[in-house]
């Protein structure tokens, strides 16, 4: 199994050198050559199995020689042991056809800890192998960031770094990320908002004699396995609605992409999917690009579904890459010119991205109204990023069961969620005493040069 870069000009890497190198060196984004194809027959057998052994067989063939079958199946199940749910993905019913996907029941209440949990047992594994030791940054727009820090915390072989945009998080993010006490993760509060906190990412891993000397792994979705952990709940849910018999459509709220890119490599594999629908708050880049074909920034607007206020959606990239042909070079200009702010995507690889994506828009009013009716229809509470999914599913609803990923517990943003029901959320009670743990934070400048002396500081390098 190999990995290819979505602009064509580094070097081709299994999946265990994909998953520790993380943005290519290109600076490109890592995806499969080829996507294996799972059979009919074989997604209809996952149908009641664990949720683990779903995972196995789905990711499975992914990853080449980089585990045995023994190892990945424990790993598998280290990453999923301390999630409150025995379902670990339950479905609930909203309506009419129309599903809610909770992926919140994880230790940081998020969608996050799916993959963040698994790809911290790949990597430790790996290096325990080698007695290597990385240093891992990555920017967060709120859940990236606890979820890396809870998979990440204590162990032995790995440094971490998690930048967010100071004052652009919830409470609760913040605290989660930076009350862990152990001495191997760093919470970096940086001045400007996510897509600066990314950007200097990309610097860092574009800096050659940095990224060698503190030998640089990213956490990111920018990291294949990342994605390729968040595929399986895809398969799960389908496969309890009676796929791949039938055919299912999902609605996705999304600000980087990579969530339902997820999606999109489930359907490459064989799942039945109708529709999948780009679900965006009022930094809505994505939708308008669906809509114009323009993919051009204009500042980011905070709102109070702060996951997703992005307007540089770093996995597009692949979408483009398959879009483009797979023509690395095209790719490699489209990201030039975002550089200088936006462009314009060609007719024919517009039509592909239409065939496959639909889109739509929430805007605050909305999220907060939608909050309200779905807790009153149907008891239900709903962060403001899952509820500005659930509206633009409701504006997509067909004859296929419609699946809307729920992409946090309301908890997790108890402002938004008391302005809209009158009642503020309670977390859960392994996370009680979240706000009387001390909290370690550095406040930094949007500044690549003191970053990095920073981290190397810190490393001892």
């Amino acid at each position: 199994m190999k990995y290819i870069s979505t602009r064509g000009a580094a070097p081709i890497l299994t999946f265990g050198e994909a998953m520790m190198t993380g943005l290519a060196r290109d600076g490109g984004l890592y995806v499969p050559e080829t996507v294996p194809q799972m059979a009919q027959a074989d997604i209809a057998a996952l149908a009641g199995l664990p949720y683990e052994e779903v995972a196995f067989r789905v990711m499975r063939p992914f990853l080449g020689t980089t585990f045995t079958d023994d190892e990945f199946r424990g790993l598998i199940a280290k990453a999923y042991a301390g999630f409150g749910h025995d379902a670990r993905a339950p479905l609930v019913q909203l309506g009419p056809n129309h599903f809610l996907l909770e992926l919140f029941h994880g230790p940081t209440l998020a969608f996050k800890d799916f993959a963040m949990q698994l790809i911290g047992q790949m990597m430790q594994a790996a290096l325990a192998k080698t007695g290597d030791r990385i240093t891992i940054v990555g920017a967060t727009s709120g859940d990236t960031g606890s979820a890396a820090m809870e998979a990440f915390r204590g162990l032995a072989n790995v440094d971490l770094f998690i930048l967010y945009p100071h004052g652009r998080v919830s409470e609760v993010q913040r605290r989660q990320m930076t009350t862990p006490t152990e001495g191997n993760v760093h919470a970096l509060a940086m001045d400007g908002d996510f897509d600066d906190a990314q950007a200097r990412v990309k610097d860092m891993f574009n800096d050659f004699a940095f990224r060698d000397g503190v030998r640089l792994a990213g956490v990111n979705s920018i990291n294949w396995a990342r994605v390729l952990a968040q595929v399986v709940y895809y398969f799960s849910s389908a496969v309890s609605l009676g796929a791949p018999h039938r055919a299912v459509s999902f609605t996705v709220p999304t600000g980087n992409f990579g969530d339902i890119f997820a999606g999109y490599i489930a359907r490459q594999m064989g799942l039945p999917i109708e529709k999948l629908v780009i679900a965006t708050n009022q930094n809505d880049i994505l939708d308008r690009a669906l809509r114009s074909g323009a993919y051009v920034t204009d500042g980011v607007k905070p709102s109070i579904s702060p996951s997703m206020d992005i307007q540089v959606s770093s996995n597009f990239e692949r979408a483009l890459f398959d879009a483009y042909g797979r023509d690395g070079k095209a790719v490699a200009q489209l990201m030039a010119e975002l550089k200088a702010g936006g462009f314009h995507i060609s007719q024919g690889a517009l039509e592909t991205l239409r065939a496959t994506f639909g889109s739509g828009r929430c805007s605050e009013e909305e999220t907060t109204a939608t909050i309200r009716t779905a807790f009153a229809r149907t008891g239900e509470v709903l962060c403001p990023h899952s509820a500005v999914g659930v509206k633009v599913a409701e504006e997509h609803l067909g004859t296929a069961p419609m699946i809307t990923l729920a992409t946090a517990h309301p908890a997790k943003f108890p402002d938004a969620v008391e302005g809209a029901m009158g009642t503020r959320p309670a977390l859960p009670p392994r996370m009680a005493d979240l706000f009387d743990r001390p909290e370690r934070v550095t406040r930094v400048a949007n500044d690549l040069a003191a970053l990095q002396t920073l981290i190397r500081e810190r490393i001892g390098g």
